[in-house]
């Protein structure tokens, strides 16, 4: 009976040395925390440390600031709206934040900002190129895109043509399309801007537009009329060249008050009166 007694495993002591075990897998999981937080603590300690050298060390001080694309806008007057200044650390300057600043200003349509180690910092502007000025009771500038940039004031060009007739829901605004007779007063004042052109904008006064039969320029230096109504504006440019080259030539005609190229198989033009002639309306 005796030889036949089965021994009872110790239970207990299997359940202590796996107690142990866990007690001490926590030691080590606790001090990986601690070794690794240390370790990050000091990592960024140097790396503040690398940061504050690098960014105050006189190497890399700005002693040249490049400006580059300005026209209407003063070199100083770019730094004053970048709020930059020479002798600043170039690798503490944010180009993102100096971007912003720049394009915040009315005049400038695009700027790009770089650094160049180990002194220099690169500003390059694109200015808003003006092509009217457009009165809606309050004038403004509008650009060669035909974008507002913005109000018009006293200290702005002043020879521009002066758009009127136009009304705020005519305007590009939030992708839509804009009206059919903004656009005709976009078509032709890029018909002006041509170097061939025979009515540079430079020339044109004004532009009047009337949505039921389209516009009217006065022109030249005594604000002729010229009425071209609405479509086709780069044939009906190449007509009046040609009226008012034959008027040169005929120089039995007097000078001309008008000139109507609503109808191109029908170019009226209205004389001027004058002591030896009873000036009236001529069919070219």
């Amino acid at each position: 009976m005796l030889g036949n007694k089965r021994i009872r495993k110790n239970y207990y002591k299997g359940t202590s040395t796996k107690r142990r075990a866990k007690i001490l897998q926590r030691f080590i999981f606790c001090f990986e925390i601690l070794a690794v937080g240390a370790i990050l603590t000091v990592m960024s300690f140097v790396f503040i440390l690398a940061h504050d050298f690098i960014t105050q060390c006189d190497y890399f001080r700005a002693d040249n600031i490049v400006v580059r694309g300005g026209h209407r806008l003063s070199k100083q007057q770019i730094l004053e709206q970048a709020n930059i200044n020479k002798g600043i650390n170039i690798l503490s300057v944010n180009l993102s934040i100096i971007r912003n600043r720049l394009l915040a200003h009315s005049w400038i349509a695009d700027a790009e900002v770089r650094r160049e180690l180990p002194d220099i910092i690169s500003i390059g502007i694109e200015e808003h190129e003006p092509l009217a000025i457009l009165d809606l009771g309050r004038r403004f500038l509008i650009n060669v895109n035909g974008e507002v940039f913005k109000e018009w004031t006293a200290s702005d060009p002043d020879v521009l043509p002066i758009v009127s007739g136009l009304q705020f829901s005519d305007l590009n605004v939030s992708g839509e399309l804009r009206s059919t007779s903004f656009n005709a007063v976009m078509e032709v004042l890029r018909l002006g801007l041509e170097p061939d052109s025979i009515l540079p904008n430079r020339k044109i006064k004004k532009v009047r537009v009337d949505r039921q039969i389209g516009l009217t320029l006065y022109a030249f230096d005594r604000a002729r009329v010229i009425k071209l109504g609405y479509y086709d504006y780069s044939y009906k440019y190449e007509r009046l060249e040609s009226v008012l080259f034959y008027l040169k030539k005929k120089r039995c005609f007097p000078d001309f008050n008008s000139i109507d190229l609503n109808r191109l198989d029908r170019i009226v033009v209205n004389l001027v009166k004058d002591e030896l002639s009873a000036g009236d309306l001529k069919e070219v």
